[in-house]
């Protein structure tokens, strides 16, 4: 189990690296110069050059490319001289020194992700703890009314097969595994948030926390939540549906159903302590992946329900060209993802003890 947990470990750092790498590529070396872009219309010669070197953008590509590395690395490396830009500084760098090599000194750290171009310095770190709560709360939302509903409706299209009821509810699902996110979410907006404002009393648009009027404290709005999370619940719900509807109708014909039934128990009851339990397998399998998935779909949805979530922040980082916030957030949600396939594997490896040998 061990050696089976340290290639799991092994691979994810492999995997992260090369995440690491294309993210680099693409929003450093293909969209042009970053300092240009952080200056906007107002750069001058002195104002360029200054800027290239507090971050480093004076130097060749591939040491730009081991400094990024350096400030994702939670040990890393830095210069004594004030004048470099891997000098530990306490207000760019939150961690400790942990001793000298030289005229360098091995730190430990947190991630250091860079500040943003365009709020004026703001940490990426701090942009993102601003933002991935409410992408957080949004997606586990989805997720709980997807799992609700989709095993009722699978439970209930499973029992009535071949029924309109089944076909009703197949057509449903079919319809919401192929409408994109940002559609549903430009329709759910517009009917019940507009045409039906008056008897759903719910917003186009609007966020988990709003200020008040005088703007002199900000308080939660649940019912903002309402549309948002049923809208990038749709996809996972009609999985969820399908997968449940086959694995119910698969386990149902099991043997020990035949013989619970035998046994004189209950339709009810065989559904109830037997059927639902073993056909969540699955559903269960399913639900972790789309768990991460949501964090990165949910940017779409957000930004049509201004919701402020880091999927909002990531769209109006590429309209602003944002880089650092951009570079941060997808490294973000890349590195979610490779906990939670870690944690699921490990999971499936301590069920079936046969998968790690």
């Amino acid at each position: 189990m061990f050696r089976y947990i340290l290639n799991k470990i092994f691979y994810a750092i492999l995997t992260l690296f090369g995440v690491v790498t294309v993210i680099f590529v693409l929003f450093t070396v293909l969209p042009g110069d970053p300092a240009r872009m952080m200056l906007d219309q107002n750069e001058d010669s002195a104002q360029l050059a200054a800027i290239k070197k507090k971050y480093g953008f004076d130097k060749p590509l591939s040491t730009q490319y081991l400094y990024y590395l350096n400030d994702l690395s939670p040990v890393s490396i830095h210069s004594e001289s004030k004048d470099d830009y891997t000098y530990f500084s306490k207000d760019k760098y939150s961690g400790i020194t942990l001793f000298s090599v030289g005229h360098s000194d091995v730190a430990l750290k947190l991630p250091y992700l860079r500040e943003s171009f365009q709020k004026n310095g703001k940490k990426v770190t701090d942009v993102i703890a601003d933002t991935l709560p409410n992408t957080f709360v949004l997606a586990v939302s989805a997720i709980v009314l997807a799992i609700i509903i989709g095993v009722v409706l699978g439970v209930v299209s499973a029992l009535m097969k071949d029924s309109w009821i089944d076909k009703s509810i197949q057509i449903i699902s079919t319809l919401g595994m192929s409408v994109p996110s940002f559609f549903s979410a430009i329709i759910f907006a517009w009917v019940f948030g507009y045409v039906l404002h008056e008897y759903t009393n719910l917003n186009m648009t609007g966020s988990l926390y709003e200020v008040d009027d005088f703007g002199e404290s900000v308080y939660i709005q649940w019912k903002n939540l309402i549309l948002p999370a049923i809208v990038l619940g749709i996809r996972p719900l009609a999985v969820v549906i399908q997968l449940m509807r086959n694995s119910l109708l698969e386990v149902l014909n099991q043997d020990y159903i035949r013989t619970a039934r035998a046994k004189g128990l209950s339709e009810f009851q065989i559904i109830k302590n037997h059927a639902v339990k073993n056909a969540m397998n699955p559903v269960v399998t399913a639900i972790s992946g789309w768990f991460a998935s949501m964090l990165a779909g949910a940017v779409f949805v957000e930004y049509i329900f201004g919701w402020n979530g880091l999927g909002k922040e990531i769209v109006n980082a590429l309209n602003t060209l944002d880089l650092p916030v951009i570079m941060g957030a997808v490294l973000v949600i890349a590195t979610m993802f490779i906990i939670i396939n870690i944690f699921v594997d490990l999971i499936y490896g301590w069920l079936d003890p046969k998968i790690i040998m």
